[in-house]
């Protein structure tokens, strides 16, 4: 086994439990492994299925440490403008709009933004968008605002601009220090995101203990901050038909966030949470074991994510359903 191989498969020795099944005319034609904790208000694990403790990538889920860091660096980032530096926004055109006026307002241009070139993240969106004619733009991907914040923390501070996506950058050494803290545990691996960003890798555990820690915050922090705006404009964290932007429309004080390869990360303002990820990377896992897992915690919000339907001919001949 490569380094690279050595992450979170490494742990399966022992196959993580079956958390969903896709069903086709009353046939169980796929299966998807994954791990989950839930955590008690005091933070002790309440239960867990699978590995919590191995190292994963919380792709997009670390976004809010990330928020958290470029807050710490000195840039002054209130309401939607903190929102979308923790997005994976849908790039619709109010997302795209802000992302403009935040490199404007901070002397920047697009240009300097080292995300990819791409097309909305929203189905919808992403076919308006390409009969308007458009292109692939980096202001459309969905992690745009994450970078416009960290190039004007890095301006304001006198930092370089083009290394800003570096790990060893100061900016990124400083979101290093925050996901160590927040975690509860030491990064364990470093890797590099689908945005181009440095990504961090720590344990489900570790993860749940972050999102915690940011609704429990006080007010005024950093951590507490990011976790205020997310909470009070989901709508430039995710966009209009997104399933986090749904949770914390449904439930007061309630902060989610996906990432990419079928993770998921959940805070309740109790100080209740949970993490997960599904083993294959299956997006179409997501909702139906994030449903689930909010109804064993007696969250009914989670209902309307738990359906999931199965198609065939263009009509619903099953579904994709959590077996927890």
């Amino acid at each position: 086994m490569t380094t690279e191989d050595a992450g979170f498969a490494g742990a399966f020795d022992t196959p993580p439990p079956v958390l969903a099944e896709v069903v086709r005319s009353g046939f169980v034609e796929s299966r998807h492994r994954g791990s989950l904790v839930v955590l008690a208000a005091d933070g002790s694990v309440e239960w867990a299925l699978g590995d919590v403790t191995t190292p994963v990538f919380p792709r997009s889920s670390n976004k809010p440490m990330q928020a958290a860091g470029v807050l710490r660096a000195g840039l002054d980032l209130t309401g939607e403008r903190l929102a979308i530096a923790a997005a994976s926004h849908s790039g619709e055109l109010f997302h795209r709009d802000l992302v403009r006026r935040l490199l404007a307002e901070h002397g920047l241009d697009a240009g300097q933004l080292q995300c990819p070139p791409d097309l909305p993240l929203d189905p919808v969106e992403q076919e308006t968008y390409l009969a308007s004619g458009a292109v692939r733009d980096r202001i459309a991907m969905n992690c745009s605002g994450k970078h416009t914040a960290m190039l004007a923390a890095s301006l304001l501070r006198g930092w370089p601009l083009e290394s800003y996506l570096d790990p060893g950058h100061p900016l990124q050494k400083l979101i290093h220090r925050v996901v160590d803290e927040s975690a509860g545990e030491r990064v364990a691996a470093v890797g590099t995101d689908g945005c181009g960003a440095p990504l961090l890798a720590i344990s489900l555990t570790g993860l749940a203990r972050a999102y915690r820690s940011f609704v429990l915050a006080e007010p005024g922090s950093a951590e507490r901050r990011v976790a205020d705006a997310m909470r009070a404009h989901p709508e430039y964290v995710a966009g209009t038909r997104r399933p986090d932007t749904h949770l914390m429309r449904a439930v007061p004080g309630l902060l989610s966030k996906m990432g990419a390869e079928a993770v998921q990360a959940v805070a309740l303002p109790d100080g209740r949470a949970l993490a997960f990820k599904v083993e294959d990377g299956a997006g179409r896992a997501l909702g139906p074991v994030l449903g689930r897992a909010l109804e064993l915690m007696g969250v009914p919000a989670g209902e309307r994510l738990g359906k999931a339907a199965v198609l065939g001919g263009g009509r619903e001949v099953g579904e994709i359903r959590a077996v927890f």
